[in-house]
């Protein structure tokens, strides 16, 4: 009998102290930014013009706003691209977290027709690949046609990286048509 009082209040003691022991609770995991702006700034002979996508309630929401991008024919214009997402305040500036982590992010610039417009990026990852918050963007004769920006966030899996210069891996941040004319 005094065994198995003992046993019972052995088993009520570690029941207690398991009970008493309180698990860390993981840190809330803080939303992916929302994408909400995308700017293309085209500079040609020190002058620079700012075309704009703008989504600032997401999916669903109001219908976004997208400027026509307009520029000269048969000029080569520098572009640089800044994102940001205006639903935190103050404003977030995405950009900096892209060129930060630039070995897992890609633009890809698709323009149609593909003679109107050609934009090459000039700036790099580590590894050598591009990653398009810069380029180079050459105009030829006056046309119309558009111009398709999609940012693709290619992170590691399983530690290994991914990013292979293709725009057929990871998944897509951002996916945009602007009009373009070029007069």
């Amino acid at each position: 009998m005094e065994s198995t009082k003992k046993s019972l209040l052995m088993a009520m003691l570690v029941v207690g102290l398991m009970g008493a022991c309180k698990k860390d609770e993981p840190a809330p995991v803080e939303d992916n930014e929302n994408l909400t702006t995308l700017k293309l700034k085209f500079t040609e002979s020190g002058t620079t013009s700012t075309f704009m996508f703008r989504d600032t309630d997401g999916d669903g929401g109001n219908a976004p706003t997208i400027d026509k991008i307009a520029l000269k024919p048969n000029k080569t214009y520098t572009l640089a691209v800044e994102v940001l997402d205006e639903t935190k305040t103050p404003v977030a500036d995405i950009t900096a977290d892209i060129e930060a982590e630039k070995d897992e992010h890609l633009f890809e610039y698709v323009t149609n027709p593909s003679s109107l417009l050609t934009i090459t990026p000039t700036d790099k990852d580590s590894r050598g690949y591009n990653v398009g918050l810069k380029g180079s963007a050459i105009t030829t004769a006056t046309g119309t046609g558009k111009l398709r920006v999609v940012l693709h966030h290619q992170p590691p899996v399983g530690g290994v990286a991914v990013k292979n210069g293709s725009f057929t891996v990871g998944s897509t941040d951002i996916d945009v048509s602007f009009d373009v004319e070029v007069k």
